[in-house]
């Protein structure tokens, strides 16, 4: 690949990237400072985690206010940071590259 940078070692723990979703609990249960036990909002951040082995230093996270705006969430994190991403042999099978 053109302008592929150089590979490199990576420890055990390191090696992947990590995008974490955090929905946002509040204003759920009837009292301030309480939460609902597995119950949030459909709303909420993504955040890309840092990682200094792939280079990525952790942005602001990026709110979405819908599960239906979640997938655009995590492509803009992604671009943010400037990670590419390979097909799998799944996604081979009916994406054309």
């Amino acid at each position: 690949m053109p302008d592929e940078p150089d590979a490199r070692e990576a420890p055990h723990g390191k090696k992947m990237i990590e995008v974490r979703v955090r929905f946002w609990t509040d204003a759920i249960a009837e009292r301030k400072g309480q939460v609902i036990p597995k119950h949030g909002w459909d709303a909420g951040v993504v955040l890309v985690q840092s990682n200094t082995i792939h280079g990525i230093d952790a942005n602001a996270p990026i709110p979405f206010n819908g599960m239906a705006e979640l997938p655009s969430k995590i492509e803009k994190a992604l671009i943010a940071h400037g990670i590419k991403l390979h097909l799998s042999g799944r996604a081979k099978k009916y994406l054309i590259s």
